[in-house]
C-alpha cells in the first residue's frame, strides 16, 4: 500500500476541509489512545493530543455572519465517485475516511486502514441514512457517501454542548448549539429481561430489564482511567448520567441494542471524548426513541442455592448456583 498521510479532517461552516496531517507509512490504529482528536465547534476546530495534559480550544465562528439561506449545502457531492471497497485497505479507503469525517462521523485517522473506528463510522453513517448497518462499504454506501450534501445532525437547538442518545437510530450526536460536533455508533439497552450473577459479589443475583430510560439528564460522575468493574461486567472510562447508567467504552458495539442499559461506544471513541474534554460533568444528556419489546416473562430470582451430592463421595456436597 502506498504511503499515506495520517489526517484528521474537520469541516467548517462553508464546507471546506481543514486538514491536520502528519505523514506516515504505518497504521496507528490501536486499542486505546487518541493521536489527534479534532472537533468542529461552530465552524472552527478543537484539537487535543493525548501526549499532553493541555488542550487548545477555539470556539469563535470563522465567519462574521450567518448564511443568508438555509438551502446552501454544508458539503458538496464528490466529482470523483467513491469506490465500494468492502473492508479493504488502500487509497480509496482513505478517501472514504475523509468523507466520513467531513460528514460528521468520527474516526481516528485518515490512513487508508479499514480498522475498528472506520468500521464504526461506516456503521454509524449507514444507520443515519437508513442502509443496512454492515460496516462494509458496498455500492449503495459508496453512492450515499458520494452524493451527500449535508453533515449529520441531531434534533437539539439548545445552547452549549448536549449529547443526544437516539435509541431508534442507535446513534449518539454530540451537539453544540444546534450544530453537530460528532456522530458516533452506539448500542443501548437490549430491552430484554436478564438474570445474572453480580460480578463483584458472586452470591448476589442481578435482575431486571435492559433499558436505557428516555429523558433529560446530566453527567454527574465519571471514572477517567482504564477499565472498571461494574456489577454486570467491565466498562471503560464511564461517564454516568442516570444512576448506574453511563456512556462508556466497550469492545463490542453491534448494529443493534445489546447493552444492559448503558450507552456503549468504542474504546477509541471514549478516549477521544476524554482527550477533547467534550463531555465534562454537568453536560446535558437527552435520551429519546423507542425501546425494544421484551420477549418472554421476567425471570424468577433464586431464593436458595441447590445442593448436589457427588456420587463418588456421599458425604461431600457442593453448592451450585442455578444455571
Amino acid at each position: 500500500m502506498p504511503t499515506l498521510c495520517r489526517t484528521c479532517v474537520a469541516v467548517g461552516s462553508a464546507g471546506l476541509l481543514l486538514l491536520i496531517a502528519a505523514c506516515s507509512s504505518g497504521s496507528a490504529q490501536g486499542a486505546t489512545g487518541v493521536s489527534v482528536a479534532t472537533t468542529v465547534v461552530a465552524g472552527s476546530t478543537t484539537s487535543s493530543v493525548n501526549t499532553t495534559s493541555t488542550s487548545t480550544t477555539t470556539v469563535a465562528p470563522t465567519t462574521t455572519e450567518a448564511p443568508t439561506t438555509t438551502t446552501l449545502p454544508e458539503v458538496t457531492s464528490l466529482v470523483m465517485p467513491l469506490v465500494a471497497v468492502g473492508r479493504n485497505d488502500g487509497v480509496e479507503t482513505a478517501r472514504i475516511q475523509e468523507r466520513l469525517l467531513e460528514l460528521g462521523f468520527w474516526l481516528k485517522l485518515v490512513d487508508g486502514d479499514f480498522g475498528g473506528t472506520t468500521k464504526q463510522a461506516v456503521m454509524a453513517f449507514q444507520k443515519y441514512v437508513g442502509l443496512e448497518a454492515t460496516a462494509k462499504v458496498d455500492q449503495a454506501t459508496a453512492d450515499a457517501l458520494t452524493l451527500a450534501t449535508t453533515r449529520a445532525v441531531g434534533r437539539s437547538n439548545e445552547s452549549g454542548t448536549l449529547v443526544e442518545i437516539d435509541k431508534d437510530k442507535q446513534l449518539m450526536f454530540i451537539m453544540n448549539s444546534g450544530k453537530l460536533l460528532w456522530a458516533l455508533n452506539i448500542s443501548t439497552g437490549s430491552g430484554q429481561y436478564f438474570l445474572e450473577m453480580n460480578q463483584k459479589d458472586l452470591v448476589t443475583w442481578e435482575t431486571g430489564r435492559s433499558l436505557t430510560p428516555s429523558g433529560h439528564f446530566k453527567i454527574n460522575r465519571e471514572k477517567p482511567d482504564g477499565w472498571w468493574d461494574g456489577d454486570l461486567g467491565q466498562i471503560y472510562r464511564p461517564k454516568y448520567f442516570n444512576g448506574g447508567i453511563a456512556i462508556h467504552g466497550s469492545g463490542k458495539i453491534p448494529n443493534y441494542p445489546a447493552s444492559h442499559g448503558c450507552v456503549r461506544v468504542s474504546t477509541q471513541a471514549m478516549d477521544m471524548i476524554w482527550a477533547s474534554g467534550l463531555l465534562p460533568k454537568k453536560t446535558s444528556v437527552w435520551v429519546y426513541g423507542n425501546d425494544v419489546e421484551a420477549i418472554g416473562e421476567p425471570p424468577v430470582v433464586p431464593t436458595t442455592t441447590t445442593t448436589t451430592t457427588l456420587p463418588i463421595d456421599p458425604n461431600l456436597t457442593t453448592t451450585v448456583a442455578p444455571a
